[in-house]
């Protein structure tokens, strides 16, 4: 049983990281930097993203952005995310993980390095209404696109799965969107309110669309190529995606919560059972935070070692 267990941890981190045996050396890094950063512990941005509840969140985010034919039509023609989608989970995790808990010169390098990669996802795409147009994955209105769904769908399971966020969901919408502003995004929501307002927008622009290009992206996402002894509980964090998606954006992916008969399936608990097993094989605390922590030690800021 203790093999089966290690087996599973392994398969878990190097899931994540790309490593199984030891912390990714970019983590190890984010004890560099002569600066605190833009988030320090105790910030909403750290509560967040320090829990959980990030897992359910990534799956989420996948959902809300295929949702975008020009997002879509770059994932689909630039990137490797059928032979190598655990590559790309890690390039994106890094990317969190610095712009979170690294100094600000780490953040700005890792974020000028992502819009670096950017300058050749470029091409057409049919919109909503079917009209022929020009996507750049550096174009502003494309990144806001990114930023709202990953901003809405951290906070949204973040709000079912995690603890408290000090100052509410709107300090969480607020200091992510430094994250935006990094990315070149004009605007970035500062309130809950206004989150909800710009994906209101969005939703009503006839931009978004679901097509067969869309329903493939969602198969590959419910189906994705994890190693067997992860499936199972991915299949339960799936679940705990599409249940903490709004309906009508539910409605539009083709996707409903799973049920017995006329009875709903307990999937609130049954994700938060499974996050649970999986902070317990990864440690409260990730390689991450702790290299953060040491930084800020360094530099002598008060409550560095606080909870």
């Amino acid at each position: 049983m203790d093999g089966f267990l290690r087996k599973w941890q392994d398969e878990l981190k190097k899931t994540f990281t790309g490593k199984s045996d030891a912390p990714p050396d970019w983590a190890l890094r984010l004890a560099d930097g002569d600066d605190p950063g833009y988030h320090l512990p105790g910030s909403a941005v750290w509560a967040v993203h320090g829990s959980m509840s990030p897992i359910v969140a990534g799956i989420r985010t996948l959902l809300m952005q295929s949702l975008h034919p020009g997002a879509l039509a770059g994932v689909h023609e630039h990137s490797n995310f059928r032979d190598d989608p655990l590559g790309r989970l890690a390039h994106t995790i890094r990317w969190i993980f610095t712009v979170t808990y690294g100094s600000r010169d780490a953040a700005h390098e890792a974020s000028r390095r992502v819009r670096l990669l950017h300058e050749a996802v470029q091409g057409d795409y049919s919109d909503g209404r079917g009209a022929v147009r020009s996507y750049s994955a550096n174009d502003p209105e494309l990144a806001s696109w990114v930023h709202l769904t990953f901003t809405d769908s951290f906070l949204a399971a973040h709000l079912l799965w995690g603890h408290a966020i000090p100052g509410g969901p709107d300090a969480y919408v607020r200091e992510w969107a430094q994250a935006g502003r990094l990315m070149g995004v004009a605007g970035p929501p500062l309130t809950e309110s206004e989150l909800r307002q710009q994906l209101d927008a969005w939703y009503a622009s006839g931009e978004l669309r679901v097509d067969d290009r869309v329903a493939e992206t969602v198969a590959f996402i419910r189906d994705a190529p994890l190693h067997p002894m992860l499936r199972p509980g991915y299949r339960v964090l799936f679940a705990g995606a599409v249940y903490s998606l709004e309906p009508r954006f539910r409605e539009m992916l083709g996707l409903k919560v799973p049920r017995l008969g006329p009875f709903p399936l307990p999937v609130r608990f049954a994700t938060k059972a499974v996050l649970g097993v999986v902070r317990l094989a990864l440690g409260p605390k990730g390689p991450s935070e702790l290299a953060a922590r040491s930084r800020l030690r360094r530099l002598g800021l008060p409550g560095a070692d606080l909870e």
